[in-house]
């Protein structure tokens, strides 16, 4: 990075003091993970992390003027970007162009209009909800609202106690809140016209008049401590010295963080022959998993079109493996989700790059796989590195691109709230916009999953490192 982008973004980070510093982590968080938020102690450190996420850089600094504009720093917009207020407004009103969500900037807001004595009422109607540490004299409104969406009092399309708590004495806010919310229920409903709509036949004298508005999704319970096995099977050294699958370590520590955080209990098994990875899933499908949530089995490994290769080059069928768990072979965790994650390739063939943005180091390889059929049963989800007929990545030196941006995401969303499918998602766009050795990556998800699955983040515990 030149000398000048360095200088750049420092006599900007000089101009900054520690109020406007807080208000920049919190209206990144759906950007940057919390804990790496939390670590942050200065200016410079932040943009660093911005850099490190690619939200910045030398031409394309966009996100940090919507900051910039957010927290009414219009003094460095001018100096330092060459943009003003009227400029800004126009920008941000072009659709998908805002990076900080309508919701994020809701609760800056709100934060911002509340004064000393506000906070301090909020913070004693929160005493039942909130351990009172974390509600000190000088913990800030922006640290009660994210310890508030910590602990699932609030998030994007539940702010009723929120609105509860401020109706008392500051009506104004709580209507800006219903403004929001009304605003919200438009654009669905202007989205809605642009797909077709379903419509369900109901028997004779059954029939439903009109449509509802708004579809209230279920959520699976997710209660338990821990809330399920995460088994890994992770191949790295093969019978033929040759095919060892260098970086996969990375993975296997990777993914254990991750879920050990999410109250898992996570164990990996290395170097399995394929009879061997067979008898180690049935061994976990004839478990009780009665005190379970929820079922998780990560697989690295090479292979072939439908099946997974052993380290004795012995094959095992993918759809076998996910059979292990149906309702009459794993009855314990029957309506529970079972989740599947295969990092390898589904064929030989390099994925096409359309334009090509940036590039990866040499130091890629490929991974053979199956294509794994799904029962005809429901709450399975299978992730795969990749669709059908092509390869996936995995860098020797820091792991595989699929599960190592799965993990991220992981810890960057599941404190926010969001479903499994939505993570996989961002994962999907993530993974779909690299160009890795002139070739391109596009995850899968095949899903029977009948409600969403949000991963419940245990109250003050962060991730380890």
């Amino acid at each position: 990075m030149s000398r000048d982008f360095h200088k750049f973004l420092f006599g900007i980070s000089e101009a900054l003091v520690t109020d406007e510093l807080e208000a920049l982590k919190f209206l990144s968080l759906e950007h940057i993970p919390v804990r790496k938020l939390e670590a942050i102690q200065e200016p410079k450190a932040f943009f660093e992390v911005l850099q490190e996420k690619d939200m910045i850089k030398a031409g394309n600094l966009a996100f940090l003027k919507e900051l910039l504009f957010l927290i009414s720093r219009m003094d460095l917009l001018a100096a330092h970007l060459g943009s003003s207020r009227e400029e800004m407004e126009r920008e941000l009103q072009i659709p998908g162009r805002a990076k900080v969500s309508a919701y994020r900037q809701l609760l800056y807001g709100i934060a911002e209009d509340l004064t000393p004595e506000d906070v301090k009422s909020v913070k004693f109607l929160l005493q039942k909800q909130i351990p009172k540490n974390k509600l000190q004299d000088n913990a800030s409104m922006l640290k009660v609202l994210l310890e508030m969406e910590r602990n699932g009092i609030i998030k994007e399309d539940n702010l009723t106690m929120l609105k509860d708590i401020l109706k008392g004495f500051r009506l104004d806010i709580k209507k800006k809140i219903d403004a929001y919310e009304e605003k919200k229920k438009e654009n669905y409903s202007k989205e809605k016209l642009h797909y077709p709509v379903s419509v369900s036949v109901h028997p004779a004298g059954q029939g439903a008049e009109g449509v509802t508005p708004h579809l209230l999704v279920e959520s699976y319970e997710m209660k338990n401590n821990p809330h399920g096995y995460c088994v890994i099977l992770n191949n790295y050294i093969f019978k033929n010295p040759y095919e060892a699958r260098e970086g996969t370590v990375k993975d296997g520590e990777a993914v254990k963080r991750v879920f050990k955080w999410l109250q898992f209990e996570t164990v990996e098994h290395m170097d399995l022959e394929g009879k061997q990875m067979y008898a180690k899933v049935k061994e976990y499908s004839k478990k009780d998993h009665s005190n379970m949530d929820c079922f998780v089995c990560f697989i690295f490994s090479h292979g072939e079109k439908d099946k997974i290769k052993g380290v004795d080059h012995e094959f095992v069928n993918i759809k076998d493996l996910l059979s292990c768990f149906s309702g009459s072979n794993c009855p314990s965790l029957a309506g529970k989700p079972k989740l599947f994650f295969i990092q390898a390739c589904q064929g030989s063939v390099g994925h096409p790059a359309v334009t090509v943005k940036e590039n990866f180091s040499d130091h890629l390889e490929t991974d053979a796989t199956p294509l794994p059929s799904i029962p005809d049963q429901a709450d399975i989800l299978v992730g795969m590195a990749t669709v059908e007929d092509y390869e996936s990545y995995r860098c020797i030196k820091t792991g595989s691109v699929y599960i190592q941006c799965l993990c991220n995401k992981m810890e960057l969303l599941c404190p926010l709230h969001k479903d499994l499918i939505t993570i996989l998602t961002e994962v999907n766009k993530e993974v779909g916009g690299k160009v890795l050795n002139g070739w391109k990556q596009m995850p899968k998800i095949t899903s029977t999953l009948r409600k969403q699955l949000i991963f419940r983040i245990p109250q003050c515990q962060s991730i380890e490192k």
